[in-house]
């Protein structure tokens, strides 16, 4: 089997490649590298450099492929409140790209990655994907956009869709730098170089936080699973236990041994307040259940995190 996945050479995805690469699936990447790295691939991929929003791009990248695991995006709910129209282009109207491209080239299922930021938060705790959908941010928006146009080129045409929505994904290779970084290599950075950790707001709003492993295995399920879990839904993604942020620091404090004594900044614009999700449905139409702890994924990510800053590069575990 062929299958493409956009955004292969980014932190998700270049974990989603080697897993495909083990099952001896025939993989090609497309991916512009504007947060991609081309090292983190493996020789074996056929690589397209180009834009989910360029249709020659993605026509070229999609020829021959069986499956699209469709992870390219701008990612950052901060980053789409400063920049909403580069948002909207990527993370839109690239799906409708991606999604035309693969409907005239026969490709029979799309996974979309999506996000639990559709819900705007936690109106129901745990969250199940009946609940009701109210972005709080332009990215939250343009990801349940995208969902739509999945459940209707679903509908409309001879084309499964699936929408995995990530709860706060993290594992090595997710890179610390960068105004945009996510909380947690943003907190194992600032302790592994004795810095004070920002935290935004009070430090009491929970995520429920996802290991990179689980979301490369919900992704294959989502791949393989029967027809008609495949017709347009949308599933939770997640670790199913909600941890605060102060919680998290102080964790990942005891694992360096370090004191963290942390900078307070104002809530950033978009976030919510608290996300924990329901996962029974992924587990009863996907197979899909979390196998690895909190504790063990926030141990794997700062040993990949120590190990870098020695010049060498961590196993995933």
């Amino acid at each position: 089997m062929r299958a493409l996945v956009t955004g292969g050479a980014g932190f998700i995805g270049s974990h989603l490649v080697d897993a495909l690469l083990l099952a001896d699936i025939d993989v090609v990447v497309l991916d512009d590298l504007s947060s991609g790295r081309r090292e983190r691939l493996n020789d074996a991929v056929t690589f397209v450099e180009g834009a989910v929003e360029c249709l020659d791009d993605v026509r070229r990248a999609v020829d021959g492929c069986e499956v699209v695991y469709h992870l390219a995006a701008h990612r950052s709910v901060f980053r789409s409140v400063e920049s909403p129209l580069a948002t909207d282009s990527a993370n839109t109207h690239g799906t409708l790209t991606v999604l035309v491209a693969a409907r005239d080239a026969g490709v029979r299922r799309v996974v979309n990655s999506s996000s639990s930021s559709v819900y705007g938060g936690g109106d129901v705790l745990p969250t199940p994907e009946s609940a009701s959908t109210v972005p709080k941010s332009p990215y939250a928006v343009s990801k349940l956009a995208a969902e739509h146009h999945c459940r209707v080129f679903s509908e409309l045409f001879d084309l499964e869709t699936v929408s995995l929505r990530y709860f706060n994904v993290f594992g090595p290779r997710q890179d610390p730098n960068g105004r945009y970084a996510a909380v947690i290599p943003l907190f194992i950075s600032a302790l592994l170089n004795d810095k004070p950790p920002e935290v935004h707001g009070d430090g009491r709003q929970t995520r429920d936080f996802t290991y990179v492993t689980d979301a490369v295995a919900a992704n294959m399920r989502a791949a393989t699973a029967p027809t008609e879990s495949a017709q347009g839904q949308a599933y939770n993604v997640a670790g199913g236990e909600p941890w605060d942020l102060l919680r998290l620091l102080g964790h990942l404090a005891e694992l360096t041994g370090r004191t963290p004594n942390p900078i307070f900044a104002p809530a950033r614009a978009g976030d919510v307040r608290h996300t924990w999700a329901d996962t029974s449905s992924a587990e009863a139409r996907l197979g899909h259940r979390p196998s690895v702890s909190m504790a063990d994924g926030l141990a794997a990510a700062l040993a990949q995190y120590r190990q870098d800053m020695e010049g060498s590069i961590a196993p995933v575990l």
